[in-house]
């Protein structure tokens, strides 16, 4: 046996995982940006050929792309630039659908609801306030219906050499959901969740409660798997791999005095207090911060639980404005996002060469200064001008989200 076919032996080649958090549109904008980043910087990493996969809501849509071959630069085209093959393309107004099902089904609830609530107040003399909330029955469990992405979902993984079906695919790919009813994670893709076909559990994952409602599945009703955990990488950690990439694409911003900032009117000027930014802001920063120290507190028990595994966790830089200001659910931004995403995930390979190297090497992993020190390296080409009926038409859905991100307000904004 030759010393290169000895080495070969004793030096097995790494299992590698990848967990993807959640986020809205922005996340999976974010993850995008990041992915493709990461895919060109590091040899030895083919994104689509890892040994699992774990993603969270929107994390659930781009963990089930990359699970079924899609690269990272595709899912860029398609989500992004919205190009490719017609079954591919992810346009906004997928996004933006009234749950019409959902308001007729309260709707035609009210008049028993009014009913019941007359007699209580008339006959159990109970106060009014509690009469009214019986009516609370009556509002729709969600603003937007989740079929269209579901359905886009479903034609997507549809295509020669893709499943829709967990247990078809060569990869292991699990999509964490949250049973409404009992609180608890439902890991679709793991035994007893994974006859569940992948769009659907895209779709349940994806749920954030009040704009999607809740989906059903096999009498069981589930939401957005990040009410349970921001990541869920235990799942990866629980199958003895080697190595978790992590992303993450929400972090509580940290003004800094030393750099500039983009300021909530959108003028280059510093932000010197996050309550200048009014409740928006300040509902933005208290969730992110939840959710972040959620995440904090986790990797810190993994490295205790789980010492034979190095993580690695990327995410955007806290003292950044342009993640941070951006809306969770915006999307007609993404091109300018998906930039910057990318260029941040490049320059933080840069700020942390040594000790990302080091852990890479470790797995037989290396990465790729020259690539990672050419300036001139973009994600996306200089738009031309679009002229074209179906260009502004896309464009006129960007405005449209624009409009729609302000009208939703404060509490959409924060989630």
């Amino acid at each position: 046996m030759t010393t290169a076919a000895r080495r070969t032996r004793q030096r097995p080649a790494p299992r590698v995982g990848l967990a993807l958090a959640g986020g809205g549109p922005l996340g999976a904008i974010y993850e995008i940006g990041a992915l493709c980043a990461l895919d060109e910087s590091v040899h030895g990493l083919d994104m689509n050929d890892l040994d699992a996969y774990v993603g969270v809501s929107a994390g659930g849509f781009i963990a089930a792309g990359l699970a079924n071959g899609i690269t990272p630069r595709q899912l860029c085209t398609s989500f992004i630039e919205n190009q490719g093959p017609r079954n591919d393309v992810v346009h906004p107004s997928l996004f933006i659908r009234p749950a019409l099902a959902e308001y007729a089904h309260r709707l035609a609830m009210l008049p028993g609801l009014v009913a019941q609530a007359a007699l209580r107040y008339a006959f159990e003399r109970r106060s009014l306030l509690a009469t009214l909330e019986r009516l609370g029955r009556a509002l729709p469990t969600g603003l937007f219906t989740h079929a269209p992405l579901e359905a886009q979902m479903r034609r997507m993984l549809s295509a020669p050499g893709r499943s829709n079906d967990f247990r078809q695919l060569a990869h292991k790919l699990v999509l964490v959901a949250t049973d409404l009813d009992s609180g608890t994670a439902a890991p679709f893709g793991q035994p007893g969740f994974d006859h569940v076909p992948i769009s659907q559990a895209v779709a349940a994952s994806a749920a954030l409660p009040g704009l999607f409602p809740p989906v059903p599945i096999d009498g069981r009703w589930y939401v957005d798997g990040a009410l349970k955990k921001t990541l869920h990488a235990r799942v990866l950690l629980d199958m003895g791999l080697d190595l978790v990439l992590c992303l993450n694409p929400l972090v509580p911003f940290a003004p800094s005095d030393r750099r500039p900032h983009r300021s909530f009117g959108g003028t280059a000027e510093k932000i010197p207090h996050l309550v200048d930014g009014g409740l928006p802001v300040v509902l933005t920063q208290t969730f992110r911060s939840l959710i972040h120290s959620r995440l904090e507190l986790g990797l810190k028990g993994y490295q205790i639980s789980h010492p034979q595994t190095d993580i690695l966790v990327f995410e955007p830089d806290r003292r950044d404005p342009e993640m941070f200001l951006a809306n969770t659910f915006g999307y007609a931004q993404r091109r300018q996002l998906a930039e910057h995403a990318y260029q941040q995930t490049r320059a933080d390979l840069r700020s942390r060469r040594s000790h990302v190297a080091a852990t890479l090497a470790a797995h037989g992993l290396a990465l790729d200064h020259a690539v990672l020190d050419d300036p001139h390296r973009r994600l996306l080409a200089t738009r031309r001008h679009r002229t074209h009926q179906s260009a502004r038409t896309l464009q006129r859905l960007d405005e449209v989200l624009d409009d729609l991100e302000g009208a939703l307000g404060a509490g959409t904004h924060a989630r």
